[in-house]
């Protein structure tokens, strides 16, 4: 796997994660207050977050993690605040990935 597979996840979670806390000011706004419009927050937010998508199933694919766990990285980028949290261990366990198949492989001839 390629840093820059990881570099690209990492970038569009934070950026889809600040969007959508954004996004979830924008409604609290909305709907709390009776002020402002979503509208271009909301599609801003829509169109990152399929980005995102791409990029962890990417990520996912290639460092061959099970369902179960791609789903939960998916989810991370739903929920706000989730994806400060997952985004480190996910860049800690890709790094060793990354780091593991940088060694020069020993062949045993």
């Amino acid at each position: 796997m390629k840093a820059n597979v990881l570099f690209r996840y990492r970038v569009m979670a934070y950026v889809t994660a600040v969007w959508l806390l954004v996004f979830t000011v924008a409604i609290v706004a909305k709907y709390g207050f009776d002020t402002g419009d979503t509208m271009l927050i909301s599609q801003v937010h829509g169109v990152l977050f399929i980005v995102y998508v791409v990029f962890a199933f990417d990520l996912g694919s290639k460092a061959k993690w099970p369902f179960g766990k791609l789903l939960w990285v998916l989810a991370a980028g739903c929920i706000p605040f989730a994806s400060f949290f997952v985004e480190p261990k996910i860049t800690r366990e890709a790094r060793a990935l990354i780091a593991g198949d940088a060694t020069p492989a020993t062949a045993d001839a």
